[in-house]
Protein backbone atom coordinates (compact mmCIF):
# COMPACT_ATOMS: atom_id res chain seq x y z
CA UNK A 1 0.00 0.00 0.00
CA UNK A 2 1.18 3.76 -1.04
CA UNK A 3 1.25 6.36 1.28
CA UNK A 4 1.95 10.03 0.53
CA UNK A 5 2.47 12.89 2.72
CA UNK A 6 3.35 16.63 2.29
CA UNK A 7 4.24 20.09 3.85
CA UNK A 8 5.56 23.25 2.60
CA UNK A 9 8.75 24.53 3.92
CA UNK A 10 11.06 27.17 3.27
CA UNK A 11 14.85 27.23 2.19
CA UNK A 12 17.58 29.07 3.37
CA UNK A 13 16.92 32.30 0.94
CA UNK A 14 13.03 32.18 2.58
CA UNK A 15 11.57 30.63 -0.50
CA UNK A 16 8.66 28.38 0.04
CA UNK A 17 8.68 25.04 -1.77
CA UNK A 18 6.39 21.32 -1.46
CA UNK A 19 7.96 18.31 0.12
CA UNK A 20 6.67 14.71 -0.63
CA UNK A 21 7.07 12.10 0.46
CA UNK A 22 5.80 8.87 -0.86
CA UNK A 23 6.28 5.67 1.33
CA UNK A 24 6.18 2.51 -0.84
CA UNK A 25 7.37 -1.22 -0.57
CA UNK A 26 9.86 -0.01 2.44
CA UNK A 27 11.18 2.80 0.87
CA UNK A 28 10.68 6.50 1.35
CA UNK A 29 10.96 8.41 -1.82
CA UNK A 30 11.76 12.26 -0.80
CA UNK A 31 10.72 14.96 -3.70
CA UNK A 32 10.42 18.68 -3.70
CA UNK A 33 8.90 21.07 -5.91
CA UNK A 34 9.44 25.00 -5.99
CA UNK A 35 6.31 26.84 -7.72
CA UNK A 36 3.02 25.25 -9.24
CA UNK A 37 4.13 24.51 -12.54
CA UNK A 38 7.86 23.18 -12.10
CA UNK A 39 8.37 19.42 -11.91
CA UNK A 40 8.81 17.05 -8.89
CA UNK A 41 12.49 17.36 -8.14
CA UNK A 42 14.87 14.80 -5.90
CA UNK A 43 14.93 15.70 -2.27
CA UNK A 44 17.44 15.09 0.08
CA UNK A 45 19.17 13.95 1.97
CA UNK A 46 16.45 14.07 4.51
CA UNK A 47 17.65 16.48 8.10
CA UNK A 48 16.56 15.36 11.33
CA UNK A 49 13.50 18.06 11.07
CA UNK A 50 12.30 16.55 8.09
CA UNK A 51 11.88 13.41 10.01
CA UNK A 52 10.36 14.74 12.45
CA UNK A 53 8.03 16.15 10.10
CA UNK A 54 6.83 13.33 8.90
CA UNK A 55 6.53 11.58 11.87
CA UNK A 56 4.11 14.02 13.23
CA UNK A 57 2.25 13.72 10.13
CA UNK A 58 1.60 10.30 10.42
CA UNK A 59 0.63 10.23 13.89
CA UNK A 60 -1.76 12.35 13.09
CA UNK A 61 -3.37 10.09 11.11
CA UNK A 62 -3.20 7.49 13.65
CA UNK A 63 -6.47 8.75 15.62
CA UNK A 64 -8.55 8.98 12.59
CA UNK A 65 -7.76 5.78 11.40
CA UNK A 66 -6.01 6.72 7.95
CA UNK A 67 -3.09 5.15 8.64
CA UNK A 68 -2.59 1.53 10.99
CA UNK A 69 -0.10 1.24 14.09
CA UNK A 70 1.68 -1.24 11.94
CA UNK A 71 2.17 1.21 9.11
CA UNK A 72 3.31 4.01 11.65
CA UNK A 73 5.85 1.59 12.48
CA UNK A 74 7.16 0.75 9.33
CA UNK A 75 7.49 4.41 8.63
CA UNK A 76 9.22 5.03 12.28
CA UNK A 77 11.50 1.81 11.00
CA UNK A 78 12.77 3.80 7.74
CA UNK A 79 14.21 6.65 9.55
CA UNK A 80 18.07 6.37 9.43
CA UNK A 81 19.87 6.34 13.25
Amino acid sequence: MSMEFGWWARDAEGRRFQVRVIIFGGTATWSRKQGHHQPWEPYGPPTDKDWDLLLAEAERRLPRRLLSPRQFAAIKRLRPG
